[in-house]
């Protein structure tokens, strides 16, 4: 016998089976979870659905460039608010000339005089003016509907947010029960490889199952991360943020496409653009109308002339009157009729469409329900087979192939699960926000 031969005919050094497959299933170990040392950052802040909700409403740059429009339009009143009151303006003049003139001893008008003046007019009748006052208001009123609508888009995007962090936490939950399924399942392999009834063929087979589910979990890891800072910059937050709590979106029982229309901000904005849009068409043909204002004018001269009282005043009734405009307020009609044309066209089609919403968002409630029972219940199938063939392929029943089949089937169920539940929440929230009851 060989000096380099065991008592077992192998050669020396070599080692046996056992210490084979605990290498293999170390290396398999580290090759597959190597890229788990470097963990994606995980949120220092967990909020609310309703808390998210509102500061996401409050902080939002959107929220605060609507509410600067707001102002706006609110200066812009009061500037057309202004041209129908009262204005008072002074003037005061000094004249010097290169000589006076005088009469037997008298001054008749000084070398330098001073003369000081206020002119305060009131507008009497002007319509023109009056109906800018009545479309600056309206402007007001869309503005603040914008706004309205602004902060509803702003809570629809943060809930979109916060409940596709939900999603991708359930993605990962299913994924890691898979993951360890199957690595008791590769324990199983190894062991059974040690002991020799198994082989390194099946003992592979489950690790590249292993290898599989932690690359699944790590890609969806990322995922919730770019959802949490999303959610973040919704918030306004130097970071990424994570959710605390899963919303229950209750359904009213008032579902019908009357509540929404009468609920829904951006009809609302819609309608009051298209009332504003009436109002400067009808508005128009006050242009054609004379205005007349009331001028009053003091007026105090010093030195005191010979022809000239010190102190007199005078009043005006003055009347302005455009007589011909080479057509400007004839196009400005045209335009007004285009402009009030295109918010009816964009009434009729967001009350269309509301009622499109509010009919499909109903069913597709309905339907994610069953298809997510259907799913639970083909989820639970899948579990039982893959316990069923763990069993089986112990007692050298069934095939590895088999397993790993039936844990691919059950990892996805599970993920198809966790798909469905946010299909359900995603679909109440549509719902409740097709009828106008969200935010």
């Amino acid at each position: 016998m060989s000096s380099t031969s065991t008592s077992r005919g192998r050669p020396f050094g070599r080692p046996d089976a056992g210490v084979k497959a605990i290498l293999y299933t170390v290396i398999g170990l580290l090759l597959c979870g190597s890229h788990l040392f470097a963990q994606t950052p995980q949120p220092e802040e967990r909020i609310t659905f309703d808390e998210a909700i509102r500061r996401a409403i409050a902080l939002n740059p959107s929220s605060a460039i609507a509410a600067a429009d707001i102002l706006r339009a609110e200066a812009l009143l009061q500037q057309a608010r202004s041209d129908a009151r009262l204005h008072v303006t002074g003037t005061a003049t000094s004249t010097t000339l290169n000589q006076g003139i005088e009469f037997q001893g008298a001054t008749v008008t000084p070398q330098t005089s001073v003369l000081g003046m206020l002119d305060i007019r009131y507008p009497l009748y002007a319509p023109a003016i009056w109906a800018r006052r009545v479309e600056a208001a309206d402007n007001r009123t869309v503005a603040i509907l914008s706004a309205d609508e602004i902060r509803r888009q702003t809570a629809v995007a943060a809930a979109d947010a916060y409940l596709t962090i939900i999603a991708r936490r359930r993605v990962i939950e299913a994924n890691m029960r898979a993951r360890d399924v199957a690595q008791a399942h590769l324990d199983l392999a190894a062991a059974l490889e040690q002991q020799g009834s198994g082989s390194r063929l099946n003992r592979l087979r489950a690790a590249q199952e292993v290898s599989v589910d932690t690359g699944v979990i790590e890609t969806a890891r990322f995922a919730l991360y770019s959802a949490q800072e999303a959610l973040g910059v919704l918030l306004a937050a130097d970071g990424p943020i994570d959710t605390a709590d899963i919303p229950s979106f209750d359904i009213p029982s008032d579902i019908a496409v009357g509540s929404a229309l009468s609920a829904r901000t951006d009809l609302k904005l819609f309608n009051a653009q298209q009332h504003a849009a009436e109002q400067m068409l009808a508005d128009n043909a006050k242009s054609y109308l004379p205005v007349f204002e009331g001028i009053f004018q003091p007026q105090s001269t010093y030195p005191r002339q010979f022809f000239v009282p010190s102190n007199s005043w005078q009043f005006l009734v003055q009347m302005n009157f455009l007589t011909f405009d080479s057509g400007f307020r004839a196009g400005e009609r045209v335009a007004r009729q285009a402009a009030l044309s295109t918010a009816r066209a964009n009434v009729a089609s967001k009350v269309t469409n509301i009622s499109s919403e509010v009919r499909t968002a109903r069913e597709l409630v309905a339907s994610t329900e069953r298809v997510l029972t259907t799913e639970r219940q083909a989820a639970e199938q899948a579990n039982q087979v893959v316990d069923i063939l763990n069993i089986s392929f112990r007692a050298g029943a069934s095939t590895n192939i088999e397993v790993i089949d039936a844990q691919r089937a059950a990892r996805d169920a599970d993920t198809n699960v966790a798909v469905a539940e946010d299909a359900v929440r995603r679909a109440r929230f549509n719902l409740l926000n097709a009828l106008g009851r969200f935010p």
